[in-house]
């Protein structure tokens, strides 16, 4: 998959995080975070892991502000 349609892909896993169950967006979010590894950008797979670790305590904030991180860091990519 080349690459701007795997940050594409990143970015629409990202927007459908809005609704779901937390299992689902916890997987969605793992999702992204092993795309991003792939990728090799740690530093953003480590921001998806903090996400993750907020919506598991949930911290519905902390969520937000990670996840409107990450949609502006992969926008970035491109």
């Amino acid at each position: 998959m080349p690459a701007t349609s795997r940050i594409d892909f990143l970015l629409a896993t990202l927007n459908a995080t809005d609704v779901g169950t937390l299992d689902g967006i916890t997987a969605k979010l793992r999702q992204v975070q092993e795309e991003l590894r792939t990728l090799d950008h740690p530093e953003l797979a480590a921001a998806a892991a903090a996400a993750i670790e907020a919506i598991a305590r949930g911290d519905v904030a902390e969520f937000r502000r990670g996840r409107a991180f990450l949609q502006s860091k992969i926008g970035h990519l491109r």
